[in-house]
């Protein structure tokens, strides 16, 4: 598999692409995860993406994989990213 883009690759190619300085393209990329994190209680979309939710989990019961012991697992709040089916039909193609 391919390797993953880092940051400066990123900052780089959306500098290129709108003819903007690196500075001003990482301003935008850090302030875009800075409203996410911030909106991601009340869901935060980046429309043909995918959006970030926030989840309440529930308590349960779970097992010890060492052990084989029987364990109560607290009940936590996640955020989970749900994936736009916009971007599932570009990366995997439509389904027919």
């Amino acid at each position: 598999m391919a390797k993953a883009m880092t940051k400066s690759q990123i900052v780089t190619h959306f500098a290129t692409k709108f003819d903007l300085k690196k500075t001003v393209a990482t301003q935008i990329l850090e302030e875009v995860a800075a409203l996410s994190y911030k909106q991601a209680k009340n869901s935060f979309t980046i429309p043909g993406l995918g959006k970030l939710v926030l989840v309440n989990r529930k308590a349960r019961m779970g097992r010890n994989p060492a052990t084989g012991e029987t364990i109560k697992i607290a009940a936590k709040k996640v955020i989970k990213f749900r994936i736009a089916k916009a971007a599932k039909d570009a990366i995997l193609g439509a389904k027919k």
